[in-house]
């Protein structure tokens, strides 16, 4: 069965908006690329899935220079703050150059660990924070021997298909404790939305939102908070969650 695409689209303009200064040249025209025939949409959907990594290597200077630095997510970053405990280490799971997010919580006086799958970004996060962990991974094969004050994957988790995102909570559940604050951006609905980056198709994916709190309740998560495109954050669905005792 396809994915239902209902109430989704929007997200996925609203992330192009948010994500680049430069929107309108970054990433164009999601709604024109969803495919009517369900074999050519499989065949492009699959191949730029599995392009991310790749699309985020080759390109991480145009990321560099385009991805807003307004902080728009600083509400819900201070709110994330507060459910840890104020305290604390945090994992930045897909931290790109480390600018703004990872660079407000080091601000902070927080210890932060960024991970990410570009190396040519994580040389720019170990530049700009040298005192901080960089480390180059897949967060679908993100392996620690560790657990976490924080978790979040902002803007990043939603790469995944929808198969690896209900694979990467059980990596959450080992990557925390009980009180550990879990933050992560989705779309709207069920579905699947194509974007462009440097000319490249970009791929976002959404579970629904019963079953993000289905597996985040059977991964001992507890929902604190979950907003639809939230106006004062560029239009993005957030999740914030803690780590049940």
């Amino acid at each position: 069965m396809m994915p239902q695409r209902d109430g989704f689209g929007g997200f996925a303009h609203r992330f192009c908006e948010a994500h680049s200064r430069v929107a309108d040249r970054v990433l164009e025209h999601l709604s024109s690329f969803f495919l009517t025939e369900e074999k050519s949409e499989d065949i492009v959907s699959d191949s730029a899935a599995n392009n991310i990594l790749s699309i985020y290597r080759r390109h991480a200077d145009a990321f560099a220079s385009q991805r807003s630095r307004a902080l728009f997510e600083k509400s819900w970053l201070d709110k994330f703050i507060t459910v840890m405990g104020g305290q604390g280490s945090i994992v930045d799971i897909g931290c790109g150059n480390g600018q703004p997010i990872a660079g407000y919580f080091i601000q902070q006086g927080f210890q932060l660990t960024g991970i990410d799958g570009s190396p040519a970004m994580l040389a720019r996060a170990r530049h700009s924070f040298p005192a901080q962990r960089w480390l180059e991974q897949d967060m679908r094969e993100l392996v620690l021997n560790e657990t976490f004050d924080g978790l979040i994957a902002w803007d990043s988790f939603f790469h995944l298909t929808q198969q690896d995102q209900q694979k990467m909570f059980p990596i959450f559940d080992r990557l925390s404790h009980p009180g550990s604050a879990l933050m992560f951006t989705s779309g709207t609905d069920n579905g699947i939305a194509m974007g462009q980056f440097e000319g490249e198709p970009l791929f976002h994916a959404s579970l629904a939102p019963d079953e993000y709190r289905a597996l985040l309740s059977a991964h001992g998560f507890a929902v604190v908070e979950m907003m639809m495109e939230d106006p004062h954050c560029a239009g993005h669905t957030i999740w914030l969650a803690q780590k049940r005792g």
